[in-house]
């Protein structure tokens, strides 16, 4: 699973536990200008994944790390299809991050108050 938050204009992506291994990343870092925006999507993971670059896909059981599709970089860290939230993002070295989270409505609703001018 991600814990998904925001610090000083950055939005942080920190895996915990054994998906840190799975994933072989501990932390993603993204200027929040560079977010395109986010939504709860639990039809994500019946998406086609593409090319595994590094990490591990055992379908039906976990897709973590990163996956080439169409051209396109995403990065992946789902067991729970029910709780995968999409962040897509622009002028970063990943399309898409397709991540877990333990409340996908309240980390979209923090990602979209962050990006709303003040």
């Amino acid at each position: 699973m991600a814990q998904v938050g925001i610090d000083g204009g950055r939005l942080i992506v920190e895996m915990t536990g054994f998906d840190r291994v799975w994933a072989l990343k501990k932390r993603l870092d993204i200027p929040l200008d560079h977010v395109r925006g986010a939504t709860a999507d639990p039809g994500a993971a019946r998406e086609p994944k593409g090319i595994r670059a590094a990490g591990t896909h055992f379908p039906r059981f976990i897709t973590s790390g990163t996956f080439y599709h169409r051209g396109e970089r995403m990065f992946w860290d789902v067991r729970d299809a029910s709780k995968a939230v999409v962040i897509e993002l622009t002028g970063e070295r990943y399309a898409r991050l397709i991540v877990q989270v333990a409340d996908p409505r309240a980390t979209v609703a923090l990602i979209e108050g962050a990006q709303r001018p003040n």
